[in-house]
């Protein structure tokens, strides 16, 4: 089966698999038909029918100019989008293995799939993209039925239900256990975390690292534990942070916006950076026990951490002491003295994993020298088939 043109309808969060339960790559025009046939069964109200339809068509039109072409439908994943790009290049290559084809027409039903669009480029000359657009009514009727089948959308209401309900009962917890809090304030202070969560891609961040977790609780590794123990201090940490809002915001009187966020992070450093430091702990003993050649490169990471830790509190510090307020304990030569202590502990800290460091590179070099030699002479003994007597030291 070779052809010069692939017509391709990519469907990225593969409802074709997830709800017509049809494996892809679908190639040849029957198969598709087929696929078209059953996921317009299964939602007859889902745009990627009509975009495996607008293949096939497109398919058609081109055997009648005369041309060599093919058409295939690919999927990806419907939950986890970065894990469906990754299986639409791997099926992609799989479709051109099997087909021969050159270049693409791709058939898209929304700037959604077009994301794609480079993931074909690296494999494929693209000639053509042809958009599929589906006609609503222009009416409120229409507008209210868009509206409903929004709602009903797993997709959006995971990523504008779920946060919007979230917030609503937040401003109601507030509101009624909290009379003397702003609720439209603790409102707005979490939307704005939400936003920049978001903003800097941190749930899909949080995603990975849950899947690390996952991946080394399964393996048996000490590092898993010291994530949890990790996270467990970071959310103390948000909740520290939140506390400080309340009772800095109430109490403070008349300060500025910066002398409060100051006070949020004198809660909240301590309990982030002890969580670093123990997520960097762990990674040091885990790669002890498994990649000691490796330690090298993790063995400054926790030195660095709580020298950046101690820095940022005695900064903190110093600037809630200029102008004291009541709420604070420490004087303005409390908070001078502190500031001192902890910078040039930050700063011992941070030069004696520095200053180690080559010590351990060169201990573990060593040990990896001796380690060889030992294998070496084990293995010509096995070879020999006389035992080795030796004590062996490390």
């Amino acid at each position: 089966m070779t052809a010069d043109t692939l017509i391709l309808s990519v469907d990225r969060d593969d409802d074709v698999g997830y709800k017509a339960k049809v494996d892809t790559p679908v190639i040849g025009r029957e198969a598709c038909l087929e696929a078209a046939q059953k996921l317009g069964i299964a939602d007859p109200e889902d745009s990627d029918t009509n975009a495996i339809f607008q293949a096939i068509k497109t398919y058609d039109e081109e055997i009648a100019r005369g041309n060599s072409a093919e058409v295939a439908v690919i999927s990806g994943n419907h939950l986890n989008m970065l894990e469906g790009d990754r299986r639409i290049a791997k099926l992609l290559e799989e479709v051109v293995e099997k087909t021969g084809v050159s270049e693409c027409i791709l058939i898209s039903d929304g700037a959604e799939d077009e994301y794609v669009l480079p993931i074909i480029q690296s494999q494929l000359k693209v000639v053509g993209i042809v958009r599929v657009t589906i006609k609503q009514l222009p009416n409120i009727e229409g507008t209210f039925y868009v509206i409903k089948k929004l709602f009903k959308d797993q997709k959006f209401a995971k990523r504008v239900l779920v946060p919007l309900g979230f917030l609503l009962v937040i401003w109601a917890i507030v509101a009624l256990f909290m009379p003397g809090v702003s609720a439209l304030l603790v409102v707005v202070g979490i939307l704005g975390l939400i936003l920049l969560i978001k903003g800097f891609d941190l749930d899909d961040k949080l995603i990975a690292f849950f899947k690390i977790l996952g991946q080394s609780i399964k393996r048996g590794r000490f590092a898993a534990i010291a994530y949890i123990a990790a996270l467990v201090l970071c959310i103390i940490g948000i909740i520290s942070c939140l506390t400080s809002i309340v009772v800095n915001y109430l109490n403070a009187g008349n300060v500025s916006l910066l002398y409060n966020i100051f006070t949020i992070c004198y809660g909240g450093i301590p309990w982030f950076i002890g969580g670093a430091l123990v997520a960097a702990g762990g990674k040091v003993l885990d790669t002890v026990q498994n990649n000691i050649s490796g330690l090298y490169r993790v063995y400054v990471v926790p030195f660095f951490t709580f020298s950046i830790g101690l820095i940022l509190e005695g900064a903190v510090i110093f600037f809630l002491t200029v102008v004291p307020r009541e709420p604070f304990p420490l004087t303005t030569m409390q908070g001078i003295v502190a500031f001192i202590i902890l910078i040039a502990a930050g700063l011992l800290i941070a030069f004696v994993g520095i200053y180690t460091r080559p010590m351990v590179q060169k201990k573990i070099n060593e040990w990896m020298v001796r380690r060889k030699a030992l294998e070496a002479e084990i293995e010509e003994h096995a070879k020999s088939g006389k035992p080795l007597y030796r004590k062996i030291k490390f």
